[in-house]
């Protein structure tokens, strides 16, 4: 029965510690792969468009790809006999037909995987390395999905015509060009487009975003000036939290000095994120000392238990108990965010004082 409880528990830990990543599938390639997917630099744009009439003019979807890929510093060729390092290819129908590999799980669960259920206009976006064909698949489609019905409500004559058009619109819309340089493992063109000054905003909250879940150490130094920003700050130390220990002293003096109480929580949650990965238990003392203090707001002491529940340490029993026990005296059935805190520090415990549950 011990056994059992404790592979339970096991089990419960793994699942709360693992990060999976978009981008871990890249274990997969090669070490050869995955050198020409770090170097890839010209690139060649296969794209077909089919509407209810057949096939149609493909060049407008073309250029749309072309001119956004190169937004961040690769090539184009035309011509099929060119040099290139990879094909992007896109489909655009107005009745999508499903092309897709699974049904669920992974990226398949995310907004801009291919759908199974959707049969209106569409682009699916794949590439080709060499010969192969990656099983990296995205998808945009339109707002509606009878094209017929939509272009009459417009007044905007042939269907297959207007929905191309609004497909266009979204490509124009849709980071497909960052989400291909972290495939490609290439965070410098990354880091080159979050510097520029004409960048929006919302674009460089996605590449924080994508430079953490490609754990690029090197974009730590373009994280600390990121945390300056107000609208970036947040977003940053998730980044942050994705890569090397060098980031823990910063995330440290964030949760004891921010102002904020949201990038408090962000660092917190952060430093457990990195302790967990890193078995670092140097974060161990900083948070505790932050659990103690009787001034922290109960949502970065909500993070705080989360983040030592992932670094079991003997040292983190005691002051978790008696929080516990402070907390299991306070009654307040309406308070969500008591109940969130009751449930971390019972969480937190049951990681670090795992003979609790054999008494």
């Amino acid at each position: 029965m011990r056994v059992a409880i404790r592979l339970s528990t096991l089990a419960f830990m793994v699942v709360a510690l693992s990060t999976p990543s978009s981008w871990a599938y890249r274990d997969h390639f090669t070490s050869e792969q995955k050198a020409l997917l770090d170097n890839i630099q010209t690139v060649r744009i296969e794209a077909i468009v089919l509407t209810a009439k057949g096939a149609g003019d493909a060049a407008p979807i073309a250029e749309v790809v072309a001119r956004r890929i190169g937004e961040l510093g690769y090539s184009v060729v035309g011509e099929a006999g060119k040099s290139h390092d990879a094909v992007i290819k896109i489909k655009c129908e107005q009745q999508k037909t499903w092309e897709g590999t699974t049904a669920a799980g992974g990226d398949a669960d995310l907004p801009d995987a291919p759908s199974r259920l959707w049969k209106g206009p569409a682009c699916q976006l794949t590439y080709l390395l060499g010969n192969m064909k990656v099983k990296w698949q995205k998808e945009v489609r339109t707002e509606f999905e009878d094209a017929g019905q939509a272009a009459q409500s417009a007044n905007a004559g042939d269907p297959g015509v207007y929905a191309m058009v609004k497909l266009r619109e979204a490509l124009e819309k849709y980071e497909f060009p960052l989400l291909l340089a972290s495939e490609w493992g290439q965070p410098e063109r990354l880091l080159k487009l979050l510097d520029r000054s004409d960048t929006p905003q919302d674009r460089k909250i996605k590449i924080l975003s994508l430079l953490g879940e490609m754990q690029a150490d090197e974009a730590l130094p373009k994280l600390r000036e990121a945390l300056k920003d107000r609208d970036l700050a947040k977003q940053a130390i998730g980044a942050m939290s994705n890569l090397g220990k060098e980031g823990i002293p910063l995330l440290v003096d964030i949760m004891n000095t921010s102002p904020q109480l949201e990038l408090q929580t962000a660092a917190a949650k952060g430093l457990g994120q990195l302790g967990g990965m890193h078995g670092d238990a140097s974060v161990v003392l900083p948070l505790l000392a932050k659990l103690k203090d009787a001034k922290t707001d109960w949502s970065v002491l909500t993070e705080v238990a989360w983040a030592l529940g992932k670094i079991p340490d003997k040292r983190s029993i005691e002051p978790l108990y008696d929080l516990d026990k402070k907390l299991q005296a306070l009654r307040d059935p309406e308070n969500l965010q008591l109940k969130k805190l009751k449930e971390a520090v019972f969480w937190a415990i049951k990681q670090c004082d795992t003979w609790d549950q054999f008494s």
